[in-house]
């Protein structure tokens, strides 16, 4: 059963306007399920954690639920190994310092220049406090796919951690994250995975790719500004945690320490609820299959509304990169074979002839077309490009409630301002 986009917009009240939003790379709309749980949390429970009168009581259930709910979503064994914090940056710096903790000095780890900063700054830092070495993998500059052979050689070396991207905010790639951790854990190095852009688009299960850490941020997934962070129990157990005093030593709590975020957390829960929501009304075809692999109950919902999202998208996908090469002087970034659509999302970065990224953004704008320009902290991308000193690129990318209606529009727009 394909998407039905008219009961799929229904459910984002923001896209009841004359605008459209290619801009969600950088953030995507936000789902009613989600703002509803965020406003009953607000009137119905606001409290602090740990009390012994009802809204407390009631606040703690809302966390514990939303715990489980990413665990479902992620496919975690408990929701222990879930942690939640104010974003990925955020609970990145904060849980390396934990990892980094025991690096000890001559020892190396690996980054790679297609990643956002966020997964890579926060390692480098790290690295240099403990007197460690950063070897740094490369990306293809012609199709924007990450250089396995170079990463092969840093794992040679046996690194502490490889920190790497689930897909390239910048240029769409999915990297094979799959055989990436089987490489790594072969030379016995802990993987750390951004999944934040990855999230959206696709199904994401911790243990069958046995990935160490994997983080996301949900208001990259139809939620509000969170982030959520999965480890392995035994390492999150085995990790010192940087908390105050009263913070518990067990986990969750021990890395949530302070007061959290509670309003952002239940809309976390709402975020999930959405996507249980497009699991049963349009995933139904992809049940069968997914059950065979051992899914059931939520985690069956949720990973048959990623199967049915993923499918559109992929529509979306070959109708965006066909409208872009269709455009007079357009110069695309990362994989335009149209064979290997599966190897990308639906996230397109350009130039177009000498048009500045911030005006073009700016003509987009004043269409009513939404769209990012600029690095988006995908800093080395821009820098290996060669684009980074002229203002870097033109980003658009679509998530399963655009149309290719939409799409149509933008192509049309872009023919006028390249004309």
């Amino acid at each position: 059963m394909t998407l039905d986009l008219s009961a799929i917009r229904a459910q984002f009240p923001s896209l009841n306007r004359n605008v459209i939003f290619l801009d969600n790379p950088g953030g995507t709309q936000i789902a009613r399920q989600s703002l509803e749980r965020i406003t009953s949390y607000l009137l119905e429970c606001n409290a602090n954690h740990g009390g012994a009168f009802a809204t407390s009581i009631a606040s703690d259930a809302v966390l514990d639920e939303a715990h489980k709910a990413m665990a479902d979503f992620y496919n975690a064994s408990s929701p222990d190994e879930i942690i939640f914090g104010n974003n990925m940056t955020s609970l990145t710096l904060h849980i390396s310092r934990s990892i980094s903790r025991n690096w000890q000095a001559g020892g190396e780890i690996v980054v790679t220049r297609l990643d956002h900063d966020a997964n890579v700054s926060p390692w480098v830092l790290a690295a240099r406090d403990r007197g460690c070495k950063v070897n740094w993998v490369n990306f293809d500059v012609e199709d924007g796919t990450l250089k396995l052979d170079e990463l092969q050689k840093a794992l040679e070396r046996k690194p502490r951690l490889l920190a790497v991207g689930y897909a390239s905010n910048s240029l769409g790639t999915i990297n094979p994250i799959s055989k990436i951790i089987q490489m790594a854990h072969a030379a016995g190095t802990l993987v750390y995975v951004d999944a934040v852009q990855f999230a959206p688009h696709g199904p994401i299960d911790v243990q069958n790719l046995d990935c160490d850490f994997l983080v996301s941020s949900s208001y990259k997934f139809f939620g509000n500004h969170s982030g959520i962070l999965y480890g392995k129990r035994i390492l999150l157990d085995e990790l010192f945690a940087y908390k105050i005093r009263p913070a518990p030593n067990s986990l969750p709590g021990k890395f949530e320490t302070g007061t959290q975020n509670h309003e952002g957390i239940a809309g976390v829960l709402g975020a999930v609820e959405y996507f249980e929501w497009v699991g049963k009304k349009f995933g139904g075809e992809h049940a069968e299959a997914l059950l065979e692999r051992g899914y059931t109950g939520r985690r069956l919902l949720l990973k048959q509304a990623m199967s049915a999202i993923r499918a559109y998208e992929f529509e979306l996908n070959r109708a965006m990169l066909s409208a872009l090469e269709s455009i007079p002087g357009i110069r695309l970034y990362g994989l335009t074979d149209a064979r290997r659509l599966e190897d990308r999302v639906a996230t397109f970065s350009f130039r177009l002839k000498d048009i500045p990224p911030r005006l073009l953004a700016e003509k987009l704008a004043a269409e009513n077309i939404y769209a990012w320009d600029g690095n988006y902290y995908a800093l080395n991308v821009s820098e290996c490009l060669g684009v980074e000193p002229s203002g870097g690129m033109l980003r658009v990318g679509a998530v399963h409630y655009n149309t290719l209606d939409e799409i149509d529009r933008l192509k049309a727009v872009l023919l006028k301002i390249s004309a």
